[in-house]
């Protein structure tokens, strides 16, 4: 599948959501405590419109939203940012699309911060691995607590 990465735009923002939902359900995780119940998931072009925020949008050939990931600061860690709402619906898997949009994270993200934070859950095995691959280092526990209390695997990065 090619596809295109582009920033989100105000029209991505309910297909966006349509997504991560999608994905969540996929994986069991469509309950409190991690994105499902995050009330900014239908309106990321404004949350992610501030400095040291970005969100992208990954775009199927017919210019549809199959997937996409943020970076934004973590709340009470200075210079630490957390890749948030990562996800991609299976026909974006394996075609290199979650490759480049850890490539504009990571990029984006060293711009404004030293360490990058992830949250998620252990049965994403194939999300799991990809973070190791990318130098992520698994934490024990969280680094602070977050509104993601459900979210099991944490990992840091310095960047």
């Amino acid at each position: 599948m090619p596809f295109t990465i582009r920033e989100i735009l105000p029209q991505d923002n309910a297909r966006v959501e349509e997504v991560i939902r999608t994905c969540l359900i996929e994986f069991g995780g469509n309950h409190d405590g991690l994105a499902w119940s995050d009330p900014d998931l239908g309106r990321f072009s404004e949350v992610y419109a501030c400095e040291g925020r970005q969100y992208w949008v990954v775009l199927n050939v017919t210019g549809v939203v199959v997937g996409g990931a943020g970076i934004a600061e973590l709340t009470d860690a200075p210079d630490v940012c957390e890749l948030q709402k990562m996800y991609c619906l299976p026909e974006a898997r394996g075609t290199g699309a979650a490759h480049e949009l850890m490539a504009l994270a990571l990029n984006f993200a060293r711009r404004f911060y030293k360490q990058c934070y992830i949250e998620t859950l252990s049965n994403m095995t194939a999300a799991n691995r990809f973070y190791s691959r990318y130098g992520f280092r698994q934490l024990a526990s969280p680094l602070l607590q977050t509104e993601h209390y459900a979210c099991d695997v944490w990992y840091i990065k310095d960047l």
